[in-house]
């Protein structure tokens, strides 16, 4: 099957979540500074959970550009990664309107943990799709920071009910991770187009 279709709908189910989200920020009724102050928390749940979705579809692009074509593995693979990242609005203001408590940080990053998850077992099938020799599969390899990731929001989700802030602290400290675009996917390509094989 063409992919298109597959990258269209994801596109749009993305623009909707990060439209939800931002739905969540209430207008004060008044016009002074003091009554953005409870909002602090939740528009920092907002900014983690906007850079979050945006790594995702970044990454999401430069997987499908890898690939040719697609099948129905794939789409619901596909739809199990949306599944999780359309639960993001729905723990992001849950948090944020508890102002960072444990049980909210623990679910919050619980959700994470399985969109993190549902991208390595996409992956996974867009490689066992293309075959072991493809760009995406030299491109992912072992895909070692995916899993350190994964590994991360585990440990989070029990650090929650210690120090809910520690825990946002190793959200923030993946999304660093992430936050410059993976070059894997790039680089195989442009080094296919080259002619030889890429580096490192």
């Amino acid at each position: 099957m063409n992919k298109s279709r597959i990258e269209a709908f994801s596109d749009g189910v993305i623009a909707i979540i990060i439209t939800i989200m931002v739905l969540e920020l209430k207008v004060p009724h008044q016009a002074d500074i003091h009554t953005l102050l409870p909002l602090v928390p939740v528009f920092l749940s907002y900014v983690l959970s906007f850079i979050m979705i945006g790594i995702y579809w970044n990454n999401h692009h430069h997987m499908f550009h890898a690939v040719s074509h697609v099948r129905g593995g794939v789409l619901w693979a596909n739809l199990h990664l949306l599944f999780w990242l359309s639960l993001t609005p729905f723990t992001t203001a849950w948090m944020g309107e508890n102002h960072i408590e444990s049980v909210p940080v623990a679910v919050y990053g619980f959700v994470l943990m399985m969109c993190g998850i549902a991208y390595y077992i996409l992956a996974r099938s867009l490689i066992r799709l293309e075959g072991a020799n493809s760009a995406i599969a030299e491109a992912f390899g072992r895909d070692r920071k995916g899993k350190i990731s994964v590994l991360i929001y585990a440990v989070a989700v029990a650090l929650a009910f210690v120090s809910p802030w520690i825990a946002i602290a190793c959200y923030v400290g993946v999304a660093m991770i992430w936050l410059v675009p993976d070059r894997r996917v790039e680089r195989v390509l442009l080094s296919a187009r080259a002619g030889h094989a890429p580096e490192g």
